[in-house]
């Protein structure tokens, strides 16, 4: 589903490559998590991937289309769950939806129906029609995720979906992305919460310094990782204690 050929990206005026020479494959159908400390590359590897950033050299390819030659089409085929959420405060959580939704070029009574389906199911039907200000954490990330699902997407870009949201929420959204998966989405995940990451994602790569140190499925590479009980101590073995504090 993605092919990632030496990909690249270094910002202006920085010494150092935020990506460099990455290589990866994810296959279609997979949860597939990225994972590394502050400062990886994480981020902006997922920015290049949904056509927000440009790479500095390398290349990459989604459902076999390229990103210089398809960049609209390719665009068509994903969805993007920043790590901020990407609400107007001041509109009703339909209002919201309902404009996302025409972004994508969906209208009339089949936008209005997937609206309310997806308010049913994350939990938020009762409160489609009060304003995004007065949401808790967990309600806006779940509307950001819904305004990214509105055109059923083959690939779905999520940056740290769980962050900062209780537990009832947290079970939720990903019991969701999980239905979205086994219906045919391809999810590309990054989070801090190893343990999350190590029960949610079917395989996960390592990134640290802008490259890829290592790849496989969890519970794998938890059996490889000489001393290690579970991903977070292969985690701290592969990329170190070291804190990675920047501004």
């Amino acid at each position: 589903m993605i092919q990632i050929d030496q990909l690249s990206k270094k910002y202006k005026g920085a010494d150092f490559y935020a990506v460099k020479d990455l290589s990866l494959t994810v296959h279609e159908k997979e949860i597939f998590g990225l994972l590394g400390p502050n400062g990886a590359g994480k981020t902006t590897l997922i920015s290049m991937l949904s056509s927000l950033l440009k790479p500095t050299s390398g290349s990459f390819s989604i459902n076999g289309l390229d990103f210089q030659e398809s960049k609209n089409e390719l665009k068509q085929h994903i969805g993007i769950v920043p790590q901020e959420y990407a609400l107007y405060p001041s509109l009703t959580a339909f209002e919201n939806l309902r404009y996302f939704g025409s972004m994508y070029g969906l209208k009339g009574d089949s936008l209005q129906e997937n609206i309310i389906s997806n308010l049913k199911t994350l939990g938020l039907y009762d409160f489609a029609h009060k304003r995004i200000r007065t949401f808790s954490g967990g309600m806006k990330r779940r509307i950001n995720l819904i305004t990214s699902i509105l055109h059923h997407p083959k690939v779905l870009f999520l940056d740290e979906p769980t962050v900062g949201v209780d537990v009832q929420s947290k079970s939720v959204i990903l019991e969701h992305l999980k239905n979205l998966n086994g219906q045919g989405t391809t999810i590309i995940y990054t989070s801090h919460h190893l343990n999350e990451a190590e029960h949610f994602c079917t395989r996960v790569a390592i990134i640290d310094h802008g490259k890829v140190v290592c790849k496989g499925v969890p519970q794998d590479l938890v059996v490889e990782q000489k001393g290690a009980h579970n991903l977070e101590e292969v985690f701290l073995a592969r990329t170190g204690k070291a804190l990675r504090d920047y501004a």
